[in-house]
């Protein structure tokens, strides 16, 4: 049996509740924890990040390729903060000077950065695009926006499908990228036709659109309903999200 193209794919402990609910838990959750200022409190928010992320059912390999991009950009916080913010001494090395509190904004940035990303891909990273723009839709997002999400992640789709065709031509025709000026024209060129195909592929879309009656406005047709629990995972979801704002300020 295939699945419904609006229904969930995350893991099992996510994929039963309502959308919206995984919307506004990543919603608190991420306001909470950039608003944390120690690390401590950060790390148990890391913790928690962990355990939505197990509970999303993503995959090891397919979480950790996401988080390396992030890895990347953390390294380089963790290696020039601590010489660019003042304060006390840490280490030395010749005219470079690291501080402790750059050392501790550093730390401080990467774990609430770590914790908002894997809490983002364990709440909605198993959630299909039209899934997620029908959940921000009846949260009461403007309809421009909600339209704007679902066409433009169908148009990315098409638009990658166009580009293997073109790079499929022109490996037909014998093309070796090379760093050189034929190389390069041939990629000006290839934006310039992807950019031109998708004005025509966006031009067909709107004439099919108004040809099915469409006038501005694109109905919600998903079929999830808000049930009690997703209210008690909302709820027990709030003590958490104190408890950590409690640690922040005791510590």
């Amino acid at each position: 049996m295939q699945p419904s193209p609006l229904s969930p794919r995350g893991g099992r402990l996510l994929a039963q509740h309502d959308p919206r609910l995984l919307v506004v838990a990543l919603v608190l959750f991420a306001l909470v924890t950039v608003s944390l200022k120690t690390p401590t409190a950060a790390a148990v928010a890391l913790a928690a990040a962990l355990a939505l992320a197990a509970a999303g059912g993503l995959p090891l390999r397919e979480l950790l390729r996401r988080l390396a991009v992030l890895e990347g950009f953390m390294l380089v916080v963790l290696a020039t903060l601590p010489f660019t913010v003042p304060g006390e001494a840490w280490l030395t090395f010749g005219p470079l000077t690291a501080t402790r509190e750059g050392l501790f904004t550093a730390v401080l940035i990467a774990l609430k950065a770590n914790a908002v990303v894997l809490a983002l891909l364990g709440l909605l990273g198993g959630l299909e695009p039209a899934v997620l723009g029908h959940a921000l839709g009846r949260l009461g997002l403007p309809e421009k926006l909600v339209h704007l999400l679902l066409l433009t992640v169908r148009q990315i789709a098409l638009l990658d499908q166009e580009q293997r065709r073109l790079r499929q031509a022109m490996r037909a025709r014998a093309f070796v990228p090379r760093s050189d000026r034929h190389t390069w024209i041939s990629y000006g060129n290839l934006i310039g036709m992807l950019l031109v195909r998708s004005l025509e592929r966006s031009r067909r879309i709107e004439a099919a659109m108004r040809c099915r009656g469409f006038q501005g406005r694109l109905y919600l047709l998903d079929s999830h309903r808000w049930r009690f629990p997703d209210t008690a995972w909302l709820v027990g979801l709030l003590p958490l999200l104190a408890g950590l704002l409690a640690l922040d300020r005791l510590s």
